[in-house]
């Protein structure tokens, strides 16, 4: 299943939803699982960004929709990015080219 790498900031009204009630975190991991995504790994952050999640997918459809309903929320700026493991892509640069 293919993986992604969602990097995210708290906006001011996220921040201080977590602040709050810090479970609320749990709640939104249980939300992405319920839109069809698992959650591999996640980390809070220090820097630009305040939290990266390793997660795997069907596509990217599945994942356009989760960073858009997790974004339109207001607490939540995403970025997220397809990753591909280093096997895949050293078996994918050793395979020969064919001509056109």
């Amino acid at each position: 299943m293919p993986v992604y790498v969602m990097l995210t900031t708290l906006t001011d009204s996220g921040r201080k939803a977590v602040q709050d009630d810090p479970e609320t975190l749990r709640e939104i991991n249980k939300q992405v699982e319920f839109m069809g995504a698992k959650i591999l790994d996640q980390y809070a952050l220090l820097g630009q960004y305040d939290f990266v999640n390793i997660l795997e997918a069907p596509s990217n459809e599945v994942m356009a929709k989760l960073a858009t309903r997790l974004s339109v929320r207001g607490n939540f700026q995403t970025m997220t990015l397809a990753a591909i493991t280093i096997d895949a892509l050293i078996d994918t640069l050793k395979e020969k080219e064919t001509p056109w």
